[in-house]
């Protein structure tokens, strides 16, 4: 098979699938890969098929349950150590193609690889053997062994924002805790999904554990609903949970979703300006506010609302605009025309709600090709209003206004999400008891997170479950107990 060059990265197989451990003849369709900084085609990959996808599924439950969950943990581990070593020594290869196919910046993916994806996984393969250790107990009917088995077969539902890191935090741990997993990826990840598939088969997994699809929901939709799945993992959207869970609910299969989030900065009048706006400015801006953790609301008390949004507005103008590949660059295209669309909607929609747009809001002057929008800040955003409380997952940042401190947290949890969070205030004691007030996954105080070494995800419509830390891999397991009677 001829590798396709990408950006003088050659990208392997794109006339095949990476099914069961090998790479396999693709379906007839074909998928054209277009950059989101020109609009013009850079590769063309084949599809994955429906055959493809009963495939990996058959072979997950065929070989995979045994070849791969029956093994012991060390050994799982060692695979999969294998494996992370691998993706990172291709690390800078797969920060070129998601680059080019997703506009990502490489100066945001190194940030997000390094200290997201690499700091997952090492977690992961850390505690492994720890945390699926059996345990011994006793009872009125003897000696009990409490054991961590395997999930069973698990579709990994992923998202185009961040491929890598959820190969860290999903796949690695469902892997560890010996699940064989069909890995659905977004249609959008084509080329550095190839690389991973590359790396997995380096790995030399045993048939059936691993399968790596990058195809359209319909792919999605027919893994999710074959009886032999016995866990879907999502990362995704709201609409696209509700999908999950009316398929699998019939059988009773497992969920886990990672879903979005709408999350506040609330900053408290004792925080300083400028260290607020050294985690603040990428918190809400990184990914070309592609990022389901965003900071999207900037929560300020009516007395320092003109002071911060002066600081703000400057910071945001700053943000240099440019091509994914260019390491200065810190704010890219967003991925797809969808996105382009749905950014300009929301801020048409809020100026018509009496929103003011402090700085952005247009498409940027010298960006003739692509799907490029400035930065956006907006602020006399109402509450209750559509930008207010609604995921934009485009580059806008909305500021609301607060009384007291009281009406900040009450303003903080008026969200339907429940993901993320960060306090900023000069008093850590103090942004502890507010982060214990906000009812989100994450809260992180005077800096940006999520941490991806400790378990993550959300509340409310941000989904259920948690992903990364040794509590990821639990979440891929079942609970037995064996009790040990008379011999």
């Amino acid at each position: 098979m001829i590798d396709v060059e990408v950006a003088g990265i050659a990208v392997p197989h794109p006339d095949a699938v990476f099914v069961a451990g090998e790479w396999a003849p693709a379906g007839d369709a074909i998928y054209a890969v277009i950059s989101p900084a020109t609009g013009q085609t850079v590769a063309e990959v084949a599809l994955p098929s429906e055959k493809n996808g009963l495939a990996a599924v058959d072979a997950a439950c065929v070989t995979g349950l045994t070849s791969w969950g029956g093994v012991p943990v060390a050994a799982r581990v060692e695979t999969c150590a294998r494996f992370c070593a691998l993706l990172e020594s291709r690390l800078a290869e797969m920060e070129t193609v998601w680059a080019v196919e997703a506009g990502m910046p490489v100066r945001y993916s190194r940030t997000l690889h390094r200290f997201g994806a690499i700091g997952a996984w090492t977690t992961a393969l850390a505690s492994a053997q720890d945390v699926l250790r059996d345990d011994s107990r006793s009872s009125p009917l003897g000696d009990v062994v409490v054991r961590r088995e395997p999930a069973g077969v698990v579709v990994a539902i992923m998202s185009y924002n961040g491929p890598l890191v959820t190969m860290a935090t999903k796949v690695i741990p469902a892997l560890l805790a010996g699940c064989p997993v069909i890995v659905k990826a977004a249609i959008e990840s084509q080329l550095i999904m190839r690389i991973v598939a590359d790396c997995a088969a380096d790995a030399r997994f045993p048939a059936g554990a691993l399968s790596i699809l990058c195809g359209d929901a319909d792919l999605g939709r027919l893994l999710a609903a074959s009886p032999h799945v016995d866990m879907v993992s999502l990362t995704g959207g709201r609409t696209a949970a509700q999908e999950i869970i009316e398929l699998t609910r019939q059988r009773f299969a497992r969920t886990h979703l990672e879903l979005g989030g709408k999350s506040p900065a609330l900053i408290l009048d004792d925080a300083p300006t400028q260290s607020v706006l050294k985690s603040l400015l990428p918190g809400a801006t990184s990914g070309t506010g592609q990022v389901c953790a965003l900071l999207s609301r900037i929560l300020v008390s009516k007395s320092r609302h003109d002071e911060f949004v002066d600081q703000l507005r400057t910071a945001w103008e700053k943000l240099r605009i440019g091509d994914p590949l260019d390491p200065k660059t810190q704010i890219g295209p967003v991925s797809t025309p969808a996105a382009l669309d749905r950014t300009e909607r929301f801020i048409g929609r809020a100026i018509a709600d009496g929103a003011r747009v402090v700085a952005g809001g247009e498409r940027p002057e010298g960006f003739d090709v692509g799907w490029y929008f400035e930065p956006t800040l907006i602020t006399d955003v109402g509450e209750g209003s559509d930008l207010a409380c609604n995921e934009v997952f485009g580059p806008v940042t909305a500021v609301l206004t607060y009384e007291d401190l009281e009406d900040g947290l009450r303003l903080a949890n008026d969200t339907s999400f429940g993901l993320a969070a960060t306090v900023y205030t000069g008093d850590r004691e103090k942004g502890v008891e507010c982060a214990s007030r906000i009812r989100a996954g994450s809260v992180a105080i005077n800096t940006y997170g999520p941490t991806l070494t400790a378990p993550y995800g959300g509340m409310k419509g941000s989904g259920w479950g948690r992903e990364a830390g040794p509590e990821g891999i639990l979440e891929f397991t079942e609970l037995k107990q064996i009790v040990l009677g008379p011999e």
